[in-house]
């Protein structure tokens, strides 16, 4: 069964944040046909409107789709970067809490976490962010567990990444959990990356 993975997009979210899970999922859908198997990700992007969003260092970016024609997300996940103004954009946080709800799982890369957590999806359960954002976490959400130390933390339905490149290694544990282990280390090896996985995972 192929997977939607929705990746949201906002004004200055940080390129890799977005960029690397992409490319992992994406890759992995090709290294799947290659070898004869089904891609078990289709990979989209999704914004408020359709016109591009500047991500941080000027990168403009076009979206898939509007909040209004995005379809079912079986994976929804949250990128960071400067989520200040995108923390204050009723329209793109009523979607996220909705779409979240709705998911098969969750995950956030790096300060995307502030978005989960302002939505209510990582109430009293454990997760990371950035490591330099990792006490502005805790004291702006005090009912999160945050954790330091780790790559991602997996609890289930919810998957957090610690910063920016963490994100690819949390996409290629996701990777693993969906398609098995083999396609995530075929996968990290056709994008030539050495997969760290130092993750927290339920008990």
């Amino acid at each position: 069964m192929t997977l939607r993975a929705v990746i949201v997009l906002f004004d200055e979210i940080e390129v890799l944040d977005f960029a690397g899970p992409f490319e992992v999922l994406s890759t992995a859908s090709r290294v799947a046909r290659r070898q004869g198997l089904d891609a078990p990700f289709e990979v989209c992007t999704v914004a408020e409107t359709a016109a591009p969003v500047r991500a941080r260092g000027g990168l403009r970016v076009t979206p898939d789709h509007t909040l209004a024609d995005c379809p079912k997300a079986d994976l929804l996940l949250v990128p960071g970067g400067d989520v200040t103004a995108a923390l204050r954009r009723a329209p793109l946080i009523e979607w996220i809490a909705q779409r979240a709800a709705g998911a098969e799982l969750t995950a956030s890369i790096c300060t995307g976490a502030f978005l989960l957590a302002e939505v209510g999806q990582l109430r009293g359960r454990r997760v990371t962010t950035h490591w330099e954002d990792i006490d502005e976490l805790a004291r702006s959400y005090p009912d999160l567990e945050v954790v330091t130390g780790v790559r991602w933390v997996d609890i289930g339905d919810r998957v957090t990444s610690a910063g920016i490149t963490a994100g690819i290694d949390m996409s290629l544990h996701l990777v693993a959990r969906f398609a098995g282990m083999s396609l995530a280390l075929a996968t990290a090896r056709q994008m030539d990356f050495e997969w760290r996985t130092e993750a927290s995972t339920p008990a």
